[in-house]
């Protein structure tokens, strides 16, 4: 069903836009689907691209599983824009990434930043194998935790160095939280929190949609936040909630392909998991089959307000509209007329009336 809506979406697009709102546009928003969908399929010319976030963007929707009093029922959908671009085109300090050969992807937000996420902490990962073994031979095999720091700093490369006591990110896994899940703000003998009270961390738009930051909400589908959520976590966790005020995503370029072991060059996980469930607009693409099955629905969510709900960027005339507008002018202008004719012909009767008194009484 839903590859059927797909393939008429481009169809449908000489006589409407499809609308966010609509059901179509939500069901392209849900599912963020190719066309391909499992099937097995050739990634391999992903490998010569960088993925490049463009933003993020909500909606609200209704909650289909709302099924309890306390449910929210209207919840936040949010999802990603980001573009493909030939690797030795694509631009860091461009906010487009790259003007020609590129191809633009909607996908659910949660989706997104778990692949990301797990491509950084797997990149990170084997940097710092590469160099661990030259830190430990220099720093007796790693028992100066000083000159360890230094090391890894040399390569910039202090992600490397656990410390315990900067407020350090690896007290919370990112990946854990990359789709709305429940956190326990109450654990480690901390504060004792009002049993009732469930609360929630998750990525959401921020920065007018230009970053994604982590937050934490009052509901599971991380849609309502909690009153200085920031301060709550701090003063309960006794340090600051991550990336409340940085980006989990980049804005540089990320490649999708690596060397493995054998020097080969193969396509990274996070290219392929976001592509495969995304919606795609490959017109300017330099491909064989470009799909184009949620180019208008991309196309649509290029505006955005401050609060980073989509706006739609197509405005169109309503010939229903405009044809009501001009009989409603109409009659009030023949109504106008009819009034004043009916003022004119009274007032006429009047001068009569009164000319034929004075004759009388004469």
């Amino acid at each position: 069903l839903f590859a059927l809506l797909l393939a008429m979406a481009p169809a449908a697009k000489a006589e409407r836009e499809i609308k966010v709102n609509s059901s179509i546009g939500r069901l392209i928003m849900e599912n963020a689907r190719s066309l391909e969908g499992n099937q097995n399929q050739n990634y391999e010319f992903l490998e010569n691209y960088s993925i490049k976030f463009q933003g993020c963007h909500h909606v609200s929707q209704w909650n289909a599983d709302a099924d309890e009093d306390e449910d929210v029922r209207i919840k936040t959908k949010r999802l990603v824009r980001f573009r493909l671009c030939l690797t030795n085109n694509c631009q860091n300090d461009n906010t487009s990434g790259c003007t020609s050969k590129f191809g633009d992807y909607v996908v659910d937000l949660n989706t997104f930043v778990a692949a990301y996420v797990e491509d950084i902490e797997e990149n990170q990962e084997e940097l710092c194998a590469d160099i661990d073994d030259e830190c430990m031979q220099s720093c007796e095999n790693g028992d100066d935790a000083d000159c360890m720091m230094a090391c890894y700093s040399g390569y910039n490369m202090e992600f490397c160095m656990q410390n315990d006591d900067d407020n350090n990110k690896n007290d919370i896994d990112v990946v854990e939280y990359a789709e709305c899940a429940e956190y326990d703000l109450g654990n480690n003998n901390r504060r004792k929190l009002e049993d009732d009270i469930q609360y929630y961390l998750g990525p959401y738009c921020a920065d007018q949609g230009g970053e994604i930051h982590l937050g934490l909400f009052s509901d599971d589908t991380c849609t309502t936040f909690v009153n200085n959520g920031e301060g709550l976590f701090y003063q309960t966790m006794g340090y600051r909630l991550p990336y409340s005020s940085s980006s989990l995503v980049s804005n540089r370029c990320l490649s999708c392909g690596k060397q493995d072991d054998n020097g080969d060059y193969e396509v990274k996980d996070v290219c392929v998991d976001t592509y495969q469930v995304s919606g795609k607009c490959e017109t300017k693409m330099n491909v064989d089959y470009p799909n184009e099955s949620a180019c208008t629905y991309i196309e649509g969510i290029k505006i955005i307000r401050a609060d980073g709900v989509i706006r739609t960027s197509s405005i169109r005339k309503s010939k229903a509209a405009a044809v009501t507008i001009g009989l409603f002018l109409t009659v009030a202008v023949l109504l106008a007329g009819y009034v004043y004719y009916l003022r004119t012909k009274l007032g006429r009767a009047r001068i009569n009336l009164s000319a034929a008194s004075q004759a009388s009484l004469t």
